[in-house]
């Protein structure tokens, strides 16, 4: 058995107190065996030492909302790219994320298992996946790929072997898509409550899925496998309908309101804000080709986005760091914690919302989020001290070290 110690940073440990300047966690093989001051633990001179250098160690982030299968291109890209292409070029996007500090991930469609199985046993390296496999979406709505053209163009997850479509309408189709994603591996069930920014033949605040069936999707995917329900949703009313029927977190909540934020918070909903998505679409909208809807949509919600998660973070909403990565380059992921900061929280609050919270929307709280003693030893390295910039974290270089089940994926110190 093998230990390392890292040393010599300040030590933010994910759980949101005070950081700690002499301290040192110790590794062995996959899990965290010793973490706190240097004076508790005496060293045989037999570890690996990473000498933090005046940096700071923190658990590795995690992002709650990412494609990891596809960065957004042009129809006509798209085309043109031959379809196994896009699993060779996920092993570089996985890679990109996981270098930029993001030791894992719940992917929100078009990641399957074999992708998952890959990570998992070493043939590339990337974060660890919580899988949704595809989005149940209904006819017409955000993920039906339908063009005005008569033409179908699916932007994130063309069906194949193991990535079941995902339209379906009323109750008892629903109810057996739930029960297609499971089979193929879902871990999490994605669902589209609301239209989307993305999608030409909707808008965010149309409504998607009845009650009714929003609530056999929660059900089925509760007594069938235990999993929860992740819900797209933008329009207040789509969101409430979400939280009413138990579904476990919101992605986006751009038009939150005060009926649906005292919703959330008597159930226990977590909300993940991707403040990034619609200001990465206006800033990459003429290089990679975004539709003219999409950048309207775009500069429409906006504001409307920041005001709500401010709003929704003021009341005491649980939120989970989420990116929507996938829409914009994989590896730009820790911008929305500079974004997340403009919106109220403090640079701690930001880094708790990427570790712990984070891990508690995922059911990995157990075993991640926080550097503790006998969790799993995810735990990166970054120049400087983020608290006093947090903007630093979104430059790649400034994450020197890191280390996924406690093997060390990335060292530029």
């Amino acid at each position: 058995m093998s230990k390392t110690i890292i040393r010599n940073g300040l030590f933010i440990d994910g759980n949101g107190g005070e950081p700690q300047k002499d301290a040192t966690v110790v590794v062995e093989d996959e899990k965290i065996i010793y973490a706190g001051s240097t004076d508790g633990y005496e060293a045989t001179g037999n570890e690996k030492v990473i000498d933090a250098a005046g940096g700071a160690i923190l658990p590795g982030f995690i992002d709650t909302h990412v494609h990891m299968m596809m960065e957004y291109k042009s129809v006509a890209d798209r085309l043109a790219t031959p379809f196994s292409f896009n699993f060779y070029q996920a092993a570089e996007y996985l890679k990109t994320t996981l270098h930029a500090g993001i030791t894992s991930v719940r992917d929100a469609l078009g990641t399957d298992l074999g992708v998952k199985k890959a990570v998992e046993e070493g043939l590339i390296a990337g974060p660890r996946l919580q899988l949704s496999i595809n989005a149940l979406t209904i006819t017409g709505g955000h993920g039906d790929g339908y063009t005005v053209s008569g033409n179908v163009l699916d932007l994130q997850a063309q069906d194949y072997p193991g990535m079941p479509s995902g339209k379906c309408d009323g109750k008892e189709e629903v109810r057996k898509k739930v029960r297609e994603m499971l089979r193929a591996g879902a871990e999490v069930i994605k669902v589209h409550a609301t239209g989307g920014v993305l999608s030409a033949t909707d808008h965010p605040e149309f409504t998607q899925f009845s009650p009714e069936e929003l609530a056999v999707i929660v059900e089925e995917a509760k007594f069938r496998k235990g999993v929860k329900v992740m819900a797209h949703a933008q329009g207040a009313e789509g969101i409430k309908n979400a939280v009413k029927a138990g579904i476990h977190s919101i992605e986006h909540g751009i038009f939150l309101d005060d009926e649906a934020i005292e919703l959330m918070l008597e159930n226990g909903t977590f909300l993940v804000p991707t403040l990034l998505a619609p200001v990465a679409v206006l800033e990459t909208a003429k290089d990679v080709g975004m539709p003219d809807t999409a950048v309207q949509k775009s500069k429409e919600v906006i504001e409307a986005h920041k005001a709500s998660f401010t709003k929704a973070y003021k009341a005491g909403v649980k939120i989970a760091m989420g990116t929507d990565a996938g829409v914009m380059k994989h590896g730009t992921n820790l911008r929305e914690l500079a974004l997340m900061t403009e919106g109220g929280m403090s640079p701690m609050e930001a880094i708790v919302a990427t570790t712990k919270t984070a891990a508690a929307c995922l059911g990995w709280q157990d075993r991640l989020g926080t550097i503790e003693e006998g969790k799993l030893a995810d735990i990166i390295v970054v120049k400087g001290n983020p608290l006093e910039n947090i903007e630093s974290l979104a430059d790649n270089n400034n994450i020197q070290v890191v280390v996924k089940n406690g093997k060390v994926e990335k060292n530029i110190l």
